[in-house]
């Protein structure tokens, strides 16, 4: 065996890995109970959560993102957009990196979409691309602190919160979402 194949090996499986998970594509109801359950977290480790939540035109929740990466990174997850607290459609994130990387983490998302404008935005698109159709302000927030939404004016904003593995990349430039089709 080369060393090129040495070491693409682990890649080449960690990569299966991600992508077996997406075309296992969980159910509405899972995505749903998972996505309620990220809320709740979301709302216990950050005071202010729920008011956040309620000035927001929408919300995209992504109870699970995984990425691996050996040298060459890959993230998938899917989720919900809720509008008015219900959920009005389905959407996987998928992104790819590469760089110095190794190991895997599990996380969960939150964006908002902070005036209708830039929620219809999202929503006409075909698959939306952090830092091609918009941009994602991440708000970086520790566990017990407050959402000061005075001082929130950015019109998409993102919480990577739960973060458990090896890698840690608090960014989603490059991410793409696209609507699923379920029923």
């Amino acid at each position: 065996m080369t060393r090129y194949q040495q070491l693409f090996r682990p890649l080449s499986f960690l990569l299966t890995v991600v992508f077996a998970t997406s075309v296992m594509a969980a159910s509405a109801d899972k995505i749903d109970r998972e996505s309620n359950d990220a809320l709740q977290q979301f709302r216990k480790e950050i005071n202010g959560a729920d008011v956040f939540l309620n000035q927001a035109a929408g919300y995209l929740v992504f109870p699970r993102v995984i990425k691996v990466g050996v040298g060459v990174g890959a993230e998938t997850g899917e989720g919900v957009l809720r509008v008015g607290g219900s959920t009005v459609a389905y959407y996987r994130t998928t992104s790819g990196s590469i760089g110095l990387q190794l190991g895997a983490q599990a996380k969960s998302i939150v964006i908002a979409f902070m005036t209708r404008d830039s929620l219809e935005k999202f929503r006409k698109s075909s698959g939306w691309k952090v830092g091609v159709d918009g941009s994602v302000a991440l708000i970086d927030i520790g566990a017990g602190k407050t959402i000061d939404t005075d001082n929130i004016k950015d019109p998409v904003v993102g919480f990577v919160f739960g973060s458990k593995g090896l890698m840690y990349n608090l960014t989603l430039e490059g991410s793409k979402f696209t609507k699923l089709d379920k029923t």
